[in-house]
This record gives C-alpha cells, sequence and structure tokens, in this order.
C-alpha cells in the first residue's frame, strides 16, 4: 500500500511562541529545527513509507528537508496545520498514495518501530493522541481522504465524531513516541526528563537542549 507521511511545518521564526518565557526567538528557532530535524530523520527510517512531504511556507524548512524520498509543498495560504495537512492530502490523491500518514514537526521522541506497526494495522482511521488524550498528535487514513484533519484543542473528539460520520473504522493508538509533543514549558520539561531516562534518540533536539541549557547558565556580562 503506497503510504505518504505529511509533515505540517511552520515557520521556525514563529513557531513555539509559548515558550516565549523562557526563551527567546533565537532559541526557540533553533529547538523548532531540530525537532523537525529528529522526526524527519525518523520518519524516513519507517518501513512501509514510500515518501514524507513537508508542507511549509518557510523557505528554511524547505532547505532543512533532506532525503531521496522527501519532498516539499508549499503552504502559500498558512492557514494552519489542518490546512496544511490538507495540501499534503490532495497531493496524495493526485499521485496515487493509498493511504497517508500525519505527523507534526514537534514530536522528536518518534520510534519507526512504533509508527511501522501503526501502518500495520489495516483501518480506515487510526489516532494517535497526545500525552493529556486530548488532542491529535498522529492520524492514519485509509484512503487519504477518509476524513478531513481538524487540528488543535479537542481534535481527538473531533476526529472521532467525523469518522463516525462517515461511517468508517476508527481506533485510538497510544504510541509512547508519538504522543509527547512540544508546545508548552511542561511539555518540554517532560521532553527532557524523558530523553534523561533513555539512551540515544532525537540527537539535534538533545543537542540544542544542551546548547540551551549552558547558555541559560552563562553569566550576565557586566556592563
Amino acid at each position: 500500500m503506497r503510504t505518504l507521511a505529511i509533515l505540517p511545518m511552520k515557520s521556525f521564526d514563529a513557531a513555539k511562541r509559548r515558550l516565549a518565557p523562557a526563551f527567546g526567538p533565537a532559541s526557540r528557532r533553533a529547538l523548532a529545527q531540530a525537532m523537525f530535524a529528529d522526526v524527519q530523520d525518523s520518519l524516513q527510517r519507517v518501513p512501509g513509507l514510500d515518501s514524507v512531504a513537508v508542507v511549509t511556507a518557510d523557505p528554511a524548512a524547505g532547505a532543512a528537508a533532506r532525503g531521496e524520498r522527501v519532498l516539499v509543498l508549499s503552504d502559500t495560504a498558512q492557514a494552519g496545520q489542518s490546512a496544511a495537512a490538507a495540501i499534503g492530502v490532495s497531493y496524495a490523491l493526485a499521485e496515487g498514495f493509498e493511504r497517508v500518514l500525519l505527523v507534526p514537526g514537534d514530536t522528536p521522541l518518534l520510534e519507526p518501530g512504533e509508527v511501522a506497526a501503526l501502518l500495520r494495522i489495516r483501518r480506515a482511521v487510526s489516532i494517535v493522541p497526545d500525552r493529556h488524550r486530548t488532542g491529535t498528535n498522529a492520524l492514519v487514513l485509509t484512503p487519504p481522504d477518509a476524513l478531513a484533519p481538524a487540528f488543535g484543542p479537542g481534535s481527538l473528539e473531533r476526529h472521532m465524531a467525523a469518522a463516525a460520520a462517515a461511517e468508517v473504522a476508527c481506533a485510538v493508538e497510544e504510541l509512547p513516541s508519538l504522543m509527547l509533543d512540544v508546545d508548552t514549558a511542561a511539555d518540554l520539561s517532560s521532553l527532557i526528563a524523558t530523553l534523561a531516562e533513555r539512551r540515544g534518540g532525537a540527537p539535534s533536539t538533545r543537542g540544542a537542549l544542551r546548547r540551551l541549557e549552558r547558555r541559560r547558565r552563562r553569566p550576565a556580562v557586566p556592563a
């Protein structure tokens, strides 16, 4: 079954604004770019994925998209994650993909083995919730237009309702490596704690966090 992973990515400069109380724009940009790199690299190691489509309006994100099976789709409208996902879905349908996997660019713990297991489930709709079990961190849609993506707060219930309305098979799959996205300081603390407990994985994110920690400890330069 031909499968396209769709990775919507807003501008690195606009990412992670809810972390502004702790980090300046340059630090937030570096962290967003590092997480995106880890997600993209992990997706390319998932058996069963044919291609990865990065949907973005940011030239820097487009330039960071790399790999033989990676392509960039332009998000000219910049109307949010759901609209960006729809761009990827339209491309998948036009190119004859039979299934799509929608994932965000801020889930750096993503493990290829877990995603491969998810793809082995033959079902119209599989939903991976966030760690609060209210939002949606991943969708598998077979066919790609099985339902219209509707991300954001409360999206888990929305996606389940949409699947019920479309009368297609749907189930929630809790994949630990995909349930932690980073929007708030609490999310970031959970990510740091999780990385400290495990060896390997998310190398770009680990490096970015080490650099941010060193920067925060650096003494102020006297006036």
